[in-house]
C-alpha cells in the first residue's frame, strides 16, 4: 500500500460538504460513462445528473451519514495555513461511501457503493486511506456474512486492480436490464 500524502485527511462526510462532495460524484459517474463504455452509456449517465437527481442523491447520503456515521467518508486537502484540514480553504479530493449497516442484507455482506479519487491525487496513497477507512467500518457493523462486497467494470482496469490488491476476488456476476 502507498504512504498517505502529506496534507490529506479522511474523515466522516459532514453536512457542509455536500456541494464539494457532488461535484466528486459527477466526476465519478463521467467517469463510469467516459471511461467504461461508449457514447451510449456516457450520455446515460450524463442524462442522470439532473438537480433533482443531485438534491435526492445528496438527501440520501445525508441519510446514510446519520443514520450509520462513518458509512461516508471524504479524502479533504488543506491548503496553506490550515492547520487541521477543516478550514474554509480545504478542499475534497475524494470520497468512499459503504452501503449503511441496514441495507447490509441486499448481499448479506458490507457493500463498498462506490469509492471515487480527483485523478491528480490518484497514485498518492489517498485511495488506500480512504480503503482503510471503509473496512474499518465494514468491519463493525453486524454482517450476515463477513466479507465486503462491490461492482467494477470489467473495463475498469486502474480500478479492478486496486481492489485485487485488497484481496477482492471475483464472486459472481451483476447482470442488469432497462426497466
Amino acid at each position: 500500500m502507498s504512504e498517505p500524502l502529506d496534507g490529506v485527511e479522511v474523515r466522516p462526510y459532514e453536512p457542509g460538504d455536500a456541494a464539494a462532495f457532488w461535484e466528486l460524484k459527477r466526476g465519478f459517474e463521467l467517469g463510469l460513462g467516459a471511461g467504461t463504455g461508449g457514447d451510449d452509456k456516457l450520455s446515460t449517465y450524463e442524462a442522470k445528473l439532473t438537480d433533482d437527481y443531485r438534491k435526492r442523491y445528496l438527501s440520501w447520503v445525508e441519510r446514510c451519514a446519520t443514520d450509520d456515521p462513518g458509512c461516508v467518508v471524504v479524502a479533504e486537502t488543506a491548503s496553506e495555513g490550515v492547520e487541521s484540514g477543516y478550514g474554509e480553504d480545504a478542499t475534497l479530493v475524494g470520497y468512499a461511501f459503504a452501503l449503511p449497516e441496514e441495507m447490509t442484507y441486499i448481499w448479506d455482506a458490507a457493500v463498498l457503493n462506490e469509492l471515487f479519487l480527483d485523478a491528480d491525487y490518484r497514485g498518492t496513497g489517498v485511495a488506500d486511506e480512504l480503503m482503510a477507512a471503509v473496512l474499518d467500518h465494514a468491519r463493525s457493523q453486524d454482517l450476515p456474512l463477513d466479507r465486503i462486497v462491490l461492482d467494477v467494470d470489467e473495463a475498469n482496469g486502474r480500478a479492478r486492480a486496486f481492489y485485487e490488491r485488497y484481496g477482492f476476488d471475483h464472486w459472481g456476476e451483476l447482470v442488469a436490464r432497462d426497466l
